[in-house]
């Protein structure tokens, strides 16, 4: 189940390929880079969801952080 929060939970796209459509949040991004694979911890706390494209794009607007200038 996806969750909805009012907290920007921040947006990393994990793939430059614009057609591979692959993202988790910032906590899911510091819990990899700590493991520095996909662990069978990590997969456990990532918890991943597929979505549709329109899903993807609205989810990527809502949690992304606005950049700095």
């Amino acid at each position: 189940m996806l969750l909805t929060t009012d907290r920007v939970l921040g947006f990393v796209e994990n793939s430059s390929d614009p057609n591979d459509l692959q993202a988790w949040c910032d906590e899911c991004e510091q819990f990899f880079l700590r493991d520095q694979a996909l662990t069978d911890e990590f997969e456990k706390f990532n918890d991943r969801k597929i979505v549709c494209d329109i899903c993807y794009a609205e989810i990527r607007a809502r949690h992304s952080k606005p950049q700095q200038a």
